[in-house]
């Protein structure tokens, strides 16, 4: 018996030994795991977004804001401020004060409750980051051992840096860096040192000091911070007496503005899922805008947009109108300016990079080229006669008949006056002589995507980005060399690192420096004479095209400067009509004009004149001076020389097969076919049926901001 009782006191004895040893472990380990947040800290921290000048567009974040500071950024008087109000003897104790503890018990024993807790900073960052702010035993004997361990792992100033990066300083601002650049508009080491004694007395307090609420409150407790170091000998009695005079001004920031949503979004959307969550991951991202051209895009935007609700007598509160623009720097690719809609607020949907809509005429210029580079040239005389297709749609045999804005056909027109003039026979036959599987093997050899397979290619019947149009428009703009547009030019990470740059997607020589002044210079006159007419600026040089779709449905400009490519859309967002008169000329090309007038006053040395690459000649034809290259000779008047397409199949990596249902009525019977027409709607407002036309396809269009915590500062 006395043996069994020996025997079960022992079992019970090391079984509660191993309890306890199990308790302890798994306390260690609890506390090893928490006091790991601090030791391994990698705090929420915001990104910031930059125009190509460093010019702060937005920070971006998720839950908190807060812009970390490595230690050596903070200013020494601020530290010493912190410590002299929370914890004076921070650099002699390992963690925790026993005089401050013995203190506190003192006070609370006299109170009869928790009024005092005697903690060290390291207690109170364990306290914000780790627990709660509960005043139990049981939570001030974890955050002493914790801190212990902590003082064991971690230099002083990491202790300090996490401190002043972790703690709230009101206002959404966490961290000290952000409280400065909100409250003050600056960067650390440019602080005051009244202005560090009101940062150092806000974590006490942030709402009860908050100096946007109460200004004279945070400037007595700032006094207090300043009195505190005077005493203890860390500031001077001149340094004192200066800086107690001091009233810093204060600025009111919401962290919902933003300078330029847009670009802001459209960084967010790129970027989603790529590098971790961007809100959170302290990233500097330039961009390649330029804030000064994004404010007059907007302008001519909005001048444009005011114009065209005039016209169609509309509000801006109910219209379903909408418009895009985007201006890229030609040798680059860089964006210089984007404007995705009328009305951010109204839509935050991207309209320059989000929409796909048909360029119409606006592509006519790729097919001209095409044709020169084949062995047109500008004087080369274009068939101008009406034409009937058949083709099949569902296998039913249908017909097409387009014709041209005027009801008319001229016979033939050089080639030049035909696309300054945007003749739409002219063009379609132009198509039906070089081919359709001509055309798409060299918009292919652009990445153009859902090339037609028909005639419809000649009036531009496919699905483009106004930012795709601008990649692609390049290629005139470029000297025949196409570039990807881009927006981001690198990203830095919160260690300094550069972790992207980008390098745009290019194709060199879709064409040549000569081929490709061939189009700009009838480009030039379709705005000196042509459809563009409204897009000529005095004292520049400016090329592009109209474009306008069936039924005024899309309204474009595309054209460039010397050194800069603008493409400008207008529709309405559920791909209704706009209206009688709704032309790329007479709605996108003021717009055009608008920008480029505002870029001289705002750049005076911009490039106004186009050079003209070696191989470019000027002779003359029919008594009228043309260009000509050796590729593109002036037309011999009984025999017109076209170079074969084979040597271009070469520069193609693979054949595409291509079916062309194309057939000419035996009988060449001319008609029309009211469902074709690019440049001007010929139909009275009594025939037009409103309904949804399967080229524009209804969809809804988001109202809300992709990043609606999205804020800047300034």
């Amino acid at each position: 018996m006395f043996n069994s009782l020996i025997k079960g006191s022992i079992i019970l004895a090391m079984l509660f030994g191993v309890a306890l040893t199990a308790a302890f472990i798994y306390a260690y380990e609890e506390i090893s795991l928490d006091a790991d947040k601090l030791i391994n800290y990698k705090p929420e921290t915001s990104s910031i977004v930059y125009d190509r000048y460093g010019e702060k567009l937005a920070y971006v974040f998720k839950d908190q804001h807060r812009l970390y500071a490595r230690y050596d950024e903070i200013p020494g008087f601020l530290v010493e401020g912190l410590v002299a109000m929370e914890d004076t003897q921070f650099f002699e104790h390992n963690g925790v004060n026993p005089d401050a503890i013995l203190r506190a018990i003192v006070k609370d024993i006299q109170a009869g409750a928790f009024v005092e807790g005697g903690s060290t900073l390291t207690q109170q960052l364990i306290k914000n980051k780790i627990l709660s702010n509960e005043k139990k035993l049981a939570r001030k004997i974890k955050e002493a051992i914790l801190a212990l361990k902590i003082e064991r792992e971690l230099s002083k100033e990491d202790i300090i840096e996490r401190y002043l990066n972790e703690i709230s300083y009101g206002n959404n601002y966490f961290g000290v860096k952000t409280a400065a650049n909100g409250y003050f508009h600056k960067e650390l080491n440019e602080l005051t040192l009244k202005e560090a004694a009101i940062l150092v007395g806000l974590p006490n307090a942030p709402s009860f000091y908050n100096p946007l609420k109460h200004y004279k409150r945070a400037l007595d407790r700032a006094n207090n911070v300043l009195y505190r170091m005077k005493s203890i000998g860390w500031i001077t009695q001149s340094d004192y007496l200066k800086a107690v005079k001091e009233s810093p001004e204060i600025y009111r920031t919401s962290l919902t503005q933003n300078i330029a949503p847009g670009i802001v979004d459209e960084v967010l959307r790129r970027f989603k899922g790529k590098l971790g969550d961007i809100r959170t991951g302290g990233y500097e991202i330039y961009t390649t805008v330029d804030m000064k051209q994004q404010a007059i895009a907007k302008e001519a935007v909005d001048f444009a947009y005011k114009k065209a609700l005039a016209k169609y007598k509309e509000k801006a509160e109910t219209s379903t109108l909408n418009t895009a623009f985007v201006a890229v720097e030609s040798k680059t690719g860089d964006i210089l300016a984007m404007v995705g809609g009328a009305d951010y607020k109204k839509s935050a949907y991207n309209r320059v990079t989000q929409s796909k809509r048909q360029p119409g005429s606006a592509f006519k210029p790729f097919i001209y080229q095409t044709a020169l580079d084949m062995g047109y040239n500008p004087a080369s005389p274009l068939t101008d006669l009406a034409r009937t297709f058949q083709y099949y749609q569902n296998g039913e045999p249908k017909i097409w008949a387009p014709k041209n804005y005027e009801r008319d056909f001229k016979g033939f027109v050089p080639f030049r006056e035909a696309l300054v003039h945007s003749r739409n026979l002219a063009t379609i036959n132009l198509v039906a002589d070089l081919g359709v599987s001509t055309i798409r093997k060299r918009l292919a050899f652009l990445d153009v995507p859902h090339i037609p397979r028909d005639m419809s290619i000649a009036l531009g019947n496919l699905g483009l980005s106004p930012l795709k149009m601008a990649q692609i428009f390049s290629v005139f703009a470029n000297e025949g060399h196409m570039i990807e547009p881009r927006l981001v030019s690198k990203i830095i990470s919160k260690e300094g690192a550069v972790i992207y740059e980008t390098r745009p997607k290019e194709i060199e020589d879709f064409t040549t420096p000569e081929q490709a002044y061939l189009m700009t210079d009838v480009l030039m006159d379709v705005v000196k004479r042509g459809t563009g007419r409204n897009a000529r600026v005095e004292g520049i040089e400016l090329a592009g095209k109209t474009g306008t779709t069936n039924n005024n449905i899309d309204a474009w400009f595309c054209g460039y400067s010397p050194t800069i490519e603008t493409i400008v859309w207008f529709g309405r967002d559920d791909n209704r009509r706009i209206g009688r008169g709704a032309t790329g000329g007479a709605l996108a090309a003021p717009a055009f004009s608008f920008y480029y007038k505002k870029l001289l006053a705002l750049y005076p040395e911009t490039k106004r004149t186009f050079d003209i690459p070696e191989g470019v000649y000027r002779g003359e034809y029919h008594g009228k001076s043309e260009l000509y290259t050796q590729n593109s000779p002036l037309p011999d008047s009984h025999k017109r020389t076209v170079r074969n397409y084979d040597e271009y199949e070469q520069l193609l990596e693979e054949e595409m097969e291509i079916r062309e249902d194309i057939d000419l009525y035996e009988d060449g019977e001319i008609g029309y076919a009211p469902t074709i027409n690019i440049d001007e709607d010929p139909v009275s407002e009594e025939e037009i049926v409103e309904e949804d036309d399967p080229l524009h396809p209804k969809r809804k269009v988001p109202l809300t901001p992709v990043s609606n915590d999205s804020g800047t500062l300034f």
